[in-house]
């Protein structure tokens, strides 16, 4: 039976998301409105400014679509087979959308150096229009996401406001690039605006992959110094060695640390490990650890092992 009765887990591995939700739900409906809008204006228009920048508001879409998915599935209790519940999909999409972005910024890019080539006549004043719109709905939209990743921890909300940061950059620089081409008459700048857009979309998109892939590879997170929470943990009494020691994030803020320990025979296992798991929670955070207590004559550990005892051998 595939419920969260079949087992206990002393980490809850769910997340309710509340505002996270209210805050996607307002931002795809308003997205969506506008996204259809963009498209419009900068056919119309035949700014590439504006063209590229309703590429990323489309994919912006696509991007709020996932993460809507992202935070119902993490709704969902573990079960045997997916022991650590479904958090990880979080990390999976924050993963897509940042490689969505770094996809639009190079058509982007590949458009501009089109237009540079084969320079095109522009309607200013429509691009003008649809660029205020646009400034307007994205800076509203970035503050309601800057708001909830304030409340609420969650790198897959995150990557949504990176990509309305740079909807909101965007339009920015589209009205840049009107104003500039009403006043000197150069199209040129449309294309050089956009290929500062496809930078900075690209520059976000890069951040949101690297914290990504990080948690995907299961690295220590940033926040965490691997050696002075192993030095901690050997002054706890009875602790003689730490070894096998590896720390990881299931999400954003869902963190698993394991361990193993030699001890001393005279000192009770189980309240080294009490004090091991107390330390930890305390200090670092970290609510979930599995701590195997070893003693090396009867653990092989191998030419690890027997230094180890040799030099115990040696400081007695």
């Amino acid at each position: 039976m595939a419920s969260a009765s079949y087992d206990f887990h002393h980490l809850p591995h769910v997340k309710t998301q509340s505002e996270s939700k209210k805050a996607l739900w307002v931002t795809l409906a308003l997205t969506i409105l506008f996204t259809a809008v963009e498209i419009a204006g900068g056919i119309l228009s035949n700014s590439l400014a504006l063209l590229s920048d309703s590429a990323h508001m489309a994919s912006d879409v696509l991007a709020l679509g996932l993460s809507m998915i992202a935070l119902y599935l993490a709704t969902r209790p573990p079960n045997p087979r997916f022991t650590f519940g479904f958090l990880r999909f979080e990390i999976i999409t924050s993963f897509l959308n940042g490689l969505t972005l770094a996809v639009i910024a190079l058509w982007i890019l590949w458009e501009g150096i089109q237009r540079f080539l084969h320079p095109q006549p522009i309607q200013f004043r429509l691009m003008l229009g649809i660029a205020a719109i646009g400034l307007v709905v994205n800076a509203t939209l970035t503050i309601v996401l800057s708001r909830s990743t304030k409340a609420e921890d969650n790198l897959n909300v995150q990557s949504a406001l990176w990509h309305f940061i740079g909807d909101l950059i965007s339009s920015i620089g589209v009205i840049v690039s009107a104003l500039l081409i009403y006043w000197t008459g150069w199209t040129v700048f449309d294309p050089i605006i956009s290929l500062v857009i496809a930078a900075i979309i690209f520059t976000g998109g890069a951040k949101i992959m690297r914290e990504s892939y990080l948690i995907l590879m299961e690295a220590v997170p940033e926040r965490f110094d691997l050696e002075q929470i192993r030095a901690d943990i050997r002054t706890i009494e009875g602790v003689e060695d730490v070894h096998d020691l590896h720390l990881w994030a299931i999400s954003t803020d869902h963190y698993s640390l394991s361990a193993h320990v030699f001890v001393n025979e005279h000192i009770q296992p189980l309240c080294i490990i009490l004090a091991v798991n107390e330390l930890l929670k305390k200090k670092y955070g970290i609510e979930h650890a599995t701590i195997q207590v070893e003693h090396a004559m009867l653990h092989d550990h191998g030419r690890y092992g027997r230094t180890f005892l040799e030099k115990k051998k040696i400081l007695q």
